[in-house]
């Protein structure tokens, strides 16, 4: 067999243990936690669907790859929950090893592009990578409205807490903002999420 091909095809079965990196996130109607592969597939489609909210006009196909890779550090970092700061300290570490190993089972001419996809979706810089970041948020608090909240219950989160995360989102798509902004508030007047003050 080509080397070539071989060392796609080692990529591509590395992939697959995207599905046991399990997220705190459940799946809508109190579900399982979702995997990291389900979340990646339920942004990609999420930004095709709302690519009209974007603030900006974006290549969607990159987009969409962006949202399909940006988790796959995670079957060697493990999923960081958005709100445990602890985690958080040690995340970009973390994830810089993971994904020099995991790209590197690549072709040089697929790593380099894959690595460099991902990096701009970290740097947060093009419509692109706003707009792909916007799905990452918006996707989350989607499920845990669905489910009444009881994520952000079980963990004890607070809106300021959550605001603080989903501020950015307005860079990506201020439409979806306003929409989470009626889902926070929504959930904490029935008393799902605490109130940030």
């Amino acid at each position: 067999m080509e080397e070539r091909l071989r060392r796609q095809m080692d990529f591509a079965l590395e992939l697959d243990k995207e599905k046991n990196v399990f997220r705190q996130t459940h799946l809508s109607g109190h579900g399982r936690n979702e995997n990291d592969a389900e979340h990646a597939w339920h942004m990609a489609i999420m930004a095709y669907l709302f690519r009209e909210y974007s603030n900006e006009p974006v290549d969607i196909t990159k987009v969409m790859l962006m949202c399909l890779i940006h988790d796959v550090v995670e079957i060697d970092a493990g999923d960081t929950y958005a709100y445990d700061k602890e985690a958080l300290a040690t995340q970009k570490e973390r994830e810089e090893r993971a994904k020099e190993r995991i790209f590197s089972l690549l072709p040089d001419d697929q790593k380099q592009e894959l690595m460099s996809l991902f990096d701009e979706f970290e740097a947060y810089e093009t419509p692109e990578s706003r707009f792909a970041h916007a799905m990452d948020n918006f996707q989350p608090v989607l499920l845990n409205d669905s489910n009444g909240g009881t994520d952000w219950t079980e963990h004890g989160v607070d809106a300021a807490t959550v605001y603080g995360r989903q501020n950015k989102t307005k860079l990506g798509s201020e439409e979806l903002f306003g929409v989470i902004d009626s889902i926070i508030k929504k959930n904490v007047e029935k008393g799902s999420l605490r109130s940030s003050g």
